[in-house]
């Protein structure tokens, strides 16, 4: 047994790490063989351990380990000892292993009745209650601190009977060591009020403090979310950064506020952790089952002979209280699609993921589809661009104790998802720098209060904003938006929504409105012919975006290379918006367009399409102007042959060109 248990471990409890040892033994060999095997006896060894087979095993231990971690967890860590001994005598018979000293059990809760809303509460709803037994809690990282070493026992001997003994240092009192007032040894009665201190008995141990938030999508309107500090030991630093989603399990304790003049002094409460989980991974796995990929192949195969119908019932799935616009529909299908990254040989990067702006008069629904993106999306983050400073988009340094620390804002914390800025016009100048480099290189680049860094930020940015005014289809677009040159080239698609008058369209519209206050009569949400529900639309954006990686086909380039020459050679009024990125932004459409369409190459007709979806951005001369615009398109009944029109037509543009 590892010294001083002793004074730790009662009779009773001995038999319980004799038990908790051979549990163990039987069920984590494995990891105990790897532990012994490992060459550095210093380090600090996790062994994972599952709540739920311990619940199998021994219903009455699981219980005592939920309802007192506290003396529980260090009798499990005693036990692991305990068994790594036993292991490490049978390795050691073939001249194999080292003793180690420090293993610690880390309990999962995954799959477990602890998963219950009493034992993994939101971190908003934490209580009094919740103290003293082991809590699971889930959020996102918005703080992480330096990793500093702390004392983790002493050894004390009592100078009249010689007994030893640990003391362990007391978390709420910020780790100040308290000595007993009396000899605690049981099996002499000794009163002696004297200890001296061991040498070299003292060991350290690693020590972070990380604040974790509960995350947006589980709050209601105008709830702030809140925020609990984690304390990390040993082997769990360093493995989780700001903008990570995190499951922490550990017991909920109180810390002093630090002394301050004229402050009340509280208690703080703080989660000391047991075991962390990053859900980052989990996240972005939306469950889809085997039945659902073969309803997918399943209608692709139905709509063989008439593949744009059934890209179209997909669309009318995004938005469907929004009448019409298809174009915008389109836009915001190919953006949350995105291409594919490219890495060339010399490391360099060009992203895969596209952005889109709306620009539009009030009342075309921008911030309905900022919404509903926001929604379809995994992880997703919307802010405004008033309320939203430099700092509140990218990173800020925050003094904490001390010291100072990185707070991610919203591109960080959308990393890997969606970051939606409504009012994109109102941002002010000094905050639109810092999106530049986010947008096109993807990280951001710090060098504030002494923290040079850079932080990843793979986002699709999806901005809207108002004209500047009443719109002047005379002026270009960047005179009409107050927005710079090189800020709209980093945009894949920019669409203007204008509020023309039309009576005809005024007249479906209004009927649209009203009739989606009447109650559905009978509608069979499994018929996806007609249009997508939005579980099943989730899912597909998922799965084509993980599993489709298409390729450019030959006659493809042709036609993204030709529309590319001919663009430059006609663009003399907006020169900012037809520069290389316009000819990636083509190619990423096209890979999103064969993405939507469920292929794994890139055909002319993605081509034509990405043609179209720039053509109808009204940013580039226009080449084709058969669409008109972007707010009065519709949904045509007969997709293809409409298709096949604009084909030809693009087609004899481009061969007047460049002969095909």
């Amino acid at each position: 047994m590892p010294l001083g248990c002793s004074s730790r471990v009662s009779m009773a409890s001995a038999a319980h790490v004799q038990d908790l040892a051979a549990f163990l033994i039987r069920h984590h060999s494995h990891q105990l063989r790897s532990i012994a095997l490992s060459p550095d006896p210093k380090l600090h060894y996790p062994l994972h351990l599952n709540f739920a087979e311990l619940m199998d095993d021994d219903p009455r231990l699981a219980q005592l380990v939920f309802s007192q971690p506290t003396e529980y967890l260090l009798l499990l860590d005693d036990a692991a000892l305990w068994a790594h001994r036993v292991v490490l005598g049978d390795l050691q018979g073939l001249g194999k292993g080292v003793k180690k000293e420090f293993i610690h059990v880390r309990i999962d809760v995954t799959g477990s009745p602890l998963e219950c809303p009493e034992t993994f509460p939101r971190i908003g709803r934490v209580r009094v209650k919740h103290r003293g037994i082991l809590l699971t809690l889930k959020g996102t990282v918005i703080r992480s601190g330096a990793i500093k070493m702390y004392e983790g026992e002493r050894k004390y001997m009592c100078q009249k009977c010689k007994h030893e003994f640990l003391v362990y240092p007391e978390l709420e009192s910020r780790n100040s060591i308290r000595l007993p007032s009396y000899c605690p040894s049981q099996t002499k009665a000794c009163d002696g009020t004297k200890f001296s201190h061991l040498e070299g008995s003292i060991s350290c141990h690693d020590y972070q403090e990380i604040k974790i938030q509960e995350s947006t999508h589980v709050l209601g309107v105008g709830a702030i979310p809140r925020s609990i500090p984690v304390i990390l030991k040993d082997d769990l630093v360093d493995i989780v950064k700001a903008g990570d989603d995190i499951i922490v399990s550990g017991i909920l304790t109180a810390k002093w506020s630090p002394d301050l003049k004229d402050v009340r002094c509280d208690l703080d409460p703080v989660l000391v952790a047991n075991c962390v989980r990053r859900t980052k991974e989990l996240k972005s796995e939306i469950d889809i089952p085997d039945d659902v990929i073969a309803k997918f192949k399943q209608f692709w195969s139905d709509f063989k002979d008439m593949p744009l119908k059934g890209r179209n019932a997909i669309l009318k799935g995004i938005c469907p209280q929004i009448y019409g616009l298809f174009t915008v529909k389109l836009a915001v299908a190919l953006t949350l699609i995105g291409g594919v990254q490219h890495v060339d040989a010399s490391g360099t990067k060009v992203r895969g993921e596209s952005h889109l702006l709306l620009v539009g008069d009030p009342g075309t629904g921008k911030s309905q589809f900022l919404k509903f993106a926001a929604k379809l999306s995994n992880r997703s983050v919307i802010t405004t661009g008033l309320g939203s400073t430099s700092a509140g988009l990218t990173v800020t340094a925050v003094k904490d104790g001390g010291e100072w620390m990185l707070e991610a804002g919203a591109l960080v914390l959308a990393d890997g998802g969606l970051c939606c800025i409504d009012e994109f016009d109102s941002m002010r100048e000094h905050d639109r720098a810092t999106i530049h480099e986010a947008m096109e290189q993807q990280t951001i680049s710090v060098a504030k209060a002494g923290l040079v860094t850079t932080l990843s930020t793979k986002t699709i940015v999806f901005g809207a904003t108002n004209p500047k005014g009443q719109y002047d289809p005379d002026q270009s677009l960047s005179v009409n938006t107050a927005l710079s040159g090189p800020l709209l080239s980093r945009f894949d698609i920019v669409l203007v929504l204008l509020d023309t008058k039309n009576p005809e369209w005024d007249g479906v519209v209004s009927s649209h409105i009203l009739s989606e206050g009447e109650p559905d009569k009978g509608k069979n949400d499994e018929n996806l012919a007609d249009i997508w529900p939005f579980p099943m639309l989730r899912r597909y954006i998922h799965y084509v975006k993980g599993y489709i990686k298409p390729v450019l086909t030959k006659e493809a380039e042709i036609v993204i290379s030709s529309y590319y020459q001919l663009q430059r050679r006609s663009a003399t009024d907006n020169a900012a918006r037809t520069t290389v990125r316009m000819l990636e932004s083509l190619i990423r459409l096209a890979q999103a367009h064969a993405r939507l369409m469920f292929r794994n190459e890139v055909t002319r007709l993605d081509a034509i399409t990405a043609i179209l979806c720039i053509e109808s951005s009204m940013t580039t001369s226009a080449i084709v102007d058969s669409l008109g615009n972007a707010l009065h398109s519709n949904f045509t009944e007969n997709p293809d042959m409409e298709y096949a029109k604009q084909e030809k037509l693009i087609l004899e543009k481009l061969s007047s060109f460049d002969k095909f």
